[in-house]
């Protein structure tokens, strides 16, 4: 009898504290109300997108109304955000193999470069056309399509600046996990992750820009006579656009300019507000962030309530092991094996992968005459100087005011919302005005694709600099106070070097989204004509146009390839210098 009483009482207890969450329910302020009225709402949401999802339409309509847009506004917003989640694991997953593995890091940091400047029209046919004939009969394919290349425009600054932080962990920090035995997940979770978790954030909030960078695209494909176009914001500004709807061009504008405010209020200032306590402190600082929405959610019952039920259950279910427990150091090199046996398989079936693509790609280039590259190779010269120009002319406003940004609580609380709407807000959508605006000063689109190209890509550079910035331990800021530092020698000293691992980030990213950023600044659409200039980009997007796969397969190769060259010469040497003598571990 006393062993059935010892069995039933945990389930007892976990009753109870159920019983205990349902009571904070009714105890629940208006505040907490509103929170599970915004659940219900995003419940009821997620279904209305699953039955958009079930659907087979075979051509969309496009609906200019503003009353359609706050549907289409979710639509395009539930799509960034699963395509975000995806990104996020790869780049867990990818940096992590790729910072442990030196033999996989040989194959995985160029196999990122090239990934990186693949254009949307690169593989956006092939893509779209496979996914359809995989599902017939609903907008799954359509679906997952546009979700993916959303997710070419996140995931490749998140996974260069979490792989960075893993490079760059200070050896203090190292050797205190090696004192204290901690496996590869306890490693993970409490050194590696709280160290990267600053700049991933910030990378994380600059991923959606470069995921709604596309979005006209991405939701508004049409190949020939075939329409893949799905009911969203940025199909709507398209069709606007078109058109010639100014009105409806206004509407859409106001509409993703909510949008974007919306989601950095209730999601990426909490998030930023909560990643200040990892900062890499030896002293008292005031927190140089704040949220109201973060705040409420710190006072609210129900989600106290909820963490207190999640903590008791995961203490179950873990049987209450301590935390200063460890694992005995004969199952550290068992662990150690099996993991290399893991990266060694991975790594197998990642070549294997290469190879059959490589096969594909030769098979596809075959038509092509050797004479051919010619042409391509100049337009790869015109894109590359276009492309170090937007990224030099960047980094002359970026850094300066990354750098006042990250290190002004003041400046940040009121201009990372600013910065944050900014960057997000799709380029592509502001390029008639702008080139209406370099028409009337007599500026070419060979000198304008550079602008073009600026308005995407300066915010890789300024959001790395910002995130460098808050990452500087106060006391080495307290240190330069002391000594009564100028603002140069302490912009040279210590500001420079502190941001430069930063910046060198910042840098690959945006010339990766400059690249990519050509197929859309060299090949523009204006007032029903068509403006091209001299370049790569240009030569991409007219194959694509012509459905003429050779062309568009061999323009991709050679962008692909001039990247991975100009990374492993000039960027890959920055990052050395970068660990080498600027790291805060050194």
């Amino acid at each position: 009898m006393p062993q059935s009483q010892n069995v039933t009482r945990p389930g007892l207890k976990v009753w109870g504290e159920a019983t205990a969450l349902l009571r904070e329910f009714r105890r629940a302020g208006w505040f907490d109300l509103l929170l599970l009225g915004g659940l219900i709402g995003l419940v009821f949401g997620a279904l209305s997108l699953a039955g958009e999802w079930r659907l087979f339409r075979p051509e969309v309509r496009i609906d200019l109304s503003p009353s359609a847009l706050p549907i289409y506004a979710f639509y395009s917003l539930s799509r960034g955000l699963i395509a975000y989640a995806l990104s996020l694991l790869f780049t867990l997953a990818y940096g992590y193999w790729a910072a442990k593995d030196r033999l996989a890091e040989r194959v995985l940091l160029p196999l990122l470069d090239i990934l990186q400047s693949i254009p949307v029209l690169g593989f956006m046919p092939g893509l779209v056309l496979a996914l359809v004939a995989l599902f017939p009969r609903s907008n799954v394919g359509l679906e997952l399509a546009s979700i993916v290349m959303i997710f070419s425009g996140q995931a490749w600054n998140m996974t260069f600046s979490f792989y960075h932080s893993l490079r760059s962990i200070p050896k203090d920090q190292i050797e205190a996990a090696t004192t204290y035995r901690f496996d590869w997940w306890q490693r993970l979770k409490w050194v590696e992750l709280p160290f990267s978790t600053i700049g991933l954030v910030w990378n994380s909030m600059m991923s959606m820009a470069g995921g709604w960078f596309f979005l006209m695209i991405t939701e508004s494909f049409v190949l020939g006579a075939k329409d893949f176009r799905l009911p969203g914001i940025g199909s709507y500004m398209s069709v606007a656009v078109a058109k010639g709807d100014v009105r409806a061009m206004l509407w859409a504008i106001f509409a993703m300019i909510l949008m974007i405010v919306i989601l950095d209020q209730l999601l990426w200032r909490p998030v930023v507000v909560w990643s200040q306590k990892f900062r890499v402190e030896e002293s008292a600082e005031e927190q140089s962030a704040s949220s109201w929405f973060y705040d409420w959610l710190q006072r609210s019952r129900i989600i106290e309530a909820v963490a207190k039920l999640a903590r008791s259950i995961h203490q179950r279910v873990r049987g209450r092991k301590t935390a200063h427990e460890r694992a005995p150091s004969s199952a550290i090199a068992p662990e150690r094996s099996s993991s290399r046996v893991v990266s060694i398989v991975l790594f197998t079936v990642l070549m294997g992968g290469l190879l059959f693509g490589a096969s594909r790609l030769v098979t596809v280039l075959r038509p092509l005459h050797l004479r051919e590259f010619g042409p391509i190779l100049r337009a790869c010269g015109w894109t590359l100087g276009r492309v170090l120009l937007s990224t030099a002319f960047g980094t002359v406003w970026a850094l300066p005011a990354g750098l006042a940004i990250g290190l002004s609580p003041r400046l940040s609380r009121v201009l990372q919302p600013v910065v944050q709407v900014a960057a997000s807000f799709p380029a592509p959508m502001l390029f008639p005005l702008v080139i209406a605006g370099l028409k009337v000063i007599g500026v070419s689109l060979g000198w304008g694709s550079i602008v073009l190209m600026l308005l995407g890509t300066q915010w890789y550079i300024l959001f790395n600099v910002i995130a460098g910035a808050m990452a500087i331990p106060s006391d080495l800021r307290e240190a330069a106070d002391s000594y009564r530092l100028d603002r140069w020698l302490r912009f040279k000293s210590l500001y420079l070097p502190a941001v430069f691992p930063f910046l060198v980030t910042g840098w690959v990213t945006a010339a990766g989204g400059a690249w990519n950023a050509s197929i859309v600044a060299e090949f523009v659409t204006f007032r029903g004509q068509v403006l091209t200039t001299d370049g790569l980009g240009a030569m991409i997007s007219g194959a694509a146009e012509r459905a003429d796969f050779p062309h568009l397969a061999a323009s991709v190769m050679v962008m692909a390839a001039t990247v991975v060259l100009f990374n492993r010469i000039v960027w890959r040497r920055l990052y050395r210098v970068a660990e080498e003598r600027f790291s805060l571990s050194k």
